[in-house]
């Protein structure tokens, strides 16, 4: 078996909320490693990721208790996706046809901005040994994602493996977005996937950043953070501002594709579900901790099509804020109502409405 060798990258720092470039002077890319990795099976690259779940459980240490949250807000942003019985997005509401309610008391709307507003997406992709799922076409099907946007919305590309690195900063040239996915370079065989400290990691660079912020993370899901650091980082993903939608790609793992290789027997089939299971979850409760969704897509086209609605669910996000009403630096929950708004009779069914469901109240001063 031919051995690889693991990169390291260090990642650059990150000033006020900016995300620094840091892909020039890499060397190779993700087209010039897949014609390497087609010789290399996907089964044997199965169990290489089954492996990492155990050194995670190594790593991980104890919860600890007095680990605490501190977020200072004079402002809180509620970002709104707004669907009618049948999923379609519902357009044209005013900030009169919203109501927000904080631990129950309705709020006035301080601002209002409609789903024209340019949005601010960070890509944040796995670079793990599950770089065989090129093959199936993920990255190729991210083209979905980018040409559903705005042509004002403004994109960032991050990969992580043991800490997040930075690619390409906001900018709202497609163009320079599709040169940075095909520089991507992966780590193949073993090592860290730091899911949850990745996420702690880019809420932190996204916190200054203002309008409104959708984290799109491409991940199998496995994450050897410590054993706490998942739950504190889903604290922080329900306190913040940031929508996280989240694509699977374990599907190719789940659904190996026929190979004329010799499997590898060392893949516990009743282990590798339960894993999978864990991972789909870790997804589902970050992506649902924002008022986002989680999606599992299996071949090409499901990728494509994953994309597509995340596309259009970015370009249809109202932004709403209101001012806390009080300093008790306290989790308070958020609750979003519309009314009827001027539209026509087959609009006035159910609506379905995806928000961030708390924030954290400001301390007394």
């Amino acid at each position: 078996m031919r051995k690889f060798s693991r990169v390291i990258c260090i990642t650059p720092r990150a000033f006020r909320g900016r995300i620094r470039r840091a892909f020039i002077g890499i060397s190779g890319s993700s087209s010039q490693l897949m014609r390497t990795v087609r010789f290399f099976p996907a089964v044997l690259l199965f169990p290489a990721l089954l492996c990492v779940i155990p050194a995670a459980r190594a790593q991980e240490t104890p919860p600890t208790p007095d680990q605490t949250i501190h977020v200072s807000v004079d402002r809180v942003n509620v970002g709104v996706i707004v669907t009618d019985s049948r999923g379609n997005f519902v357009e044209g509401l005013r900030r009169e046809d919203f109501h927000l309610f904080d631990n129950t008391v309705e709020q006035p709307v301080s601002d209002f901005t409609a789903i024209e507003e340019p949005a601010q997406v960070l890509l944040l992709i796995e670079a793990g040994p599950a770089v065989y799922l090129l093959e199936g076409g993920h990255l190729q099907a991210a083209h979905s994602l980018l040409n559903g946007l705005s042509s004002g919305d403004r994109v960032a590309v991050v990969k992580y493996a043991e800490s997040p690195t930075a690619l390409l900063d906001f900018t709202t040239d497609k163009q320079s977005t599709f040169a940075a996915l095909g520089q991507l370079r992966f780590n193949l065989g073993f090592g860290s996937l730091n899911l949850s400290a990745s996420i702690s990691k880019v809420l932190e660079w996204l916190a200054n950043t203002q309008g409104k912020k959708t984290i799109v993370l491409l991940s199998t899901g496995v994450d050897t953070s410590p054993m706490n650091e998942s739950a504190l980082v889903i604290q922080r993903l329900k306190i913040s501002d940031v929508r996280l939608l989240a694509v699977s790609l374990m599907g190719g793992l789940q659904n190996p594709q026929p190979s004329g290789k010799k499997k590898s027997p060392a893949v516990n089939p009743s282990q590798s579900a339960v894993e999978f299971e864990r991972a789909n979850q870790l997804l589902k409760s970050m992506a649902e901790s924002t008022g986002g969704r989680a999606y599992f897509p299996a071949t090409e086209k499901e990728f494509h099509s994953a994309y597509a609605e995340i596309a259009q669910l970015v370009r249809h996000e109202y932004s709403l804020a209101f001012a806390p009403p009080a300093r008790d630096g306290r989790v308070h929950s958020i609750e979003v109502r519309i009314g009827a708004p001027q539209a026509p009779a087959p609009l006035a069914a159910p609506y379905r409405l995806d928000h961030r469901q708390v924030y954290l109240a400001p301390s007394p001063r």
